[in-house]
C-alpha cells in the first residue's frame, strides 16, 4: 500500500486532522517557509500526535547539531533534506543517529534521479525544482529509480490517482494541495488519503 504523507503542519488543527486520518507521515518544516515551525512548537504539536504516526522534520542545508539536537529530544523520527546536501552531509548525519533520511531531489530532466542511485540516503524524495510550490513536474522524466522514493510536487485529489498508476510510488508527499487559503483543510486531507488508500 502506498504511505501518505501530509507535510507542513503548523497548528493543533493540523495535529486533530492527521490524528483523524491516519497517514503514515507527518512533516514539520524547520526552513524557511509560511509553514515553519520552532523546535519548541514542533515539540507541543508532536506531544498530540497520534504514536502510530511518524513525524519527519524537513531541513535545508540546516547544522547537523540541531538536527541531532531535535531527533534526541524526541521532535522527528525521519530527517527530509532538501537543500544542496551532498554524501558527506548525509554520512556525517547518518554517523549520529539510526533515524532514516530522505533525500529530495529536483527532477528537471531525465537522468537526474539515477544520479542519486548510490546514495547512503534510506529514501529519494522526488519534486521538482520549485520544492512546497504545488507545481507538478514532468513525471516521465523519472525514469528507473532503484530505491523507494516518495513523490512529491502538485499533488491533490485532482491527480493522485494518475500519479500512483503511473510513477507507482513507494509515498506520496502533500502539503498544499490539502490546503485552503494557505491552511490545512481537514477535509481535502481525508479525501486525499481516501483516494490513495482506494488506489
Amino acid at each position: 500500500m502506498v504511505k501518505v504523507k501530509i507535510c507542513g503542519l503548523s497548528r493543533h488543527y493540523d495535529i486533530y486532522a492527521a490524528n483523524d486520518e491516519k497517514p503514515e507521515y507527518v512533516g514539520f518544516v524547520f526552513s524557511k517557509s509560511r509553514r515553519n515551525v520552532t523546535p519548541q512548537q514542533a515539540l507541543d504539536l508532536r506531544k498530540k500526535l497520534d504514536p502510530d504516526i511518524i513525524p519527519a522534520g524537513v531541513f535545508v542545508d540546516e547544522k547537523i547539531g540541531n538536527i541531532i539536537s531535535l531527533v534526541r529530544h524526541g521532535v522527528i523520527d525521519v530527517i527530509q533534506l532538501h537543500g544542496s546536501e551532498n554524501e558527506e552531509y548525509i554520512g556525517r548525519l547518518k554517523a549520529f543517529t539510526d533515524k532514516p533520511v530522505i533525500k529530495a531531489v529536483a527532477v528537471l530532466k531525465e537522468g537526474d534521479a539515477q544520479k542519486w542511485a548510490e546514495t547512503s540516503a534510506d529514501y529519494l524524495l522526488l519534486d521538482g525544482k520549485s520544492g512546497g510550490k504545488a507545481k507538478r513536474f514532468d513525471w516521465n522524466l523519472i525514469g528507473e529509480v532503484n530505491r523507494p522514493f516518495f513523490l512529491a510536487g502538485g499533488l491533490c485529489v485532482k491527480n493522485i490517482g494518475a500519479a500512483l498508476e503511473k510513477v507507482k510510488p513507494f509515498a506520496v508527499d502533500v502539503s498544499s494541495g490539502v490546503e485552503t487559503d494557505g491552511f490545512k483543510d481537514h477535509a481535502k486531507i481525508r479525501e486525499f488519503i481516501r483516494m490513495v488508500r482506494n488506489g
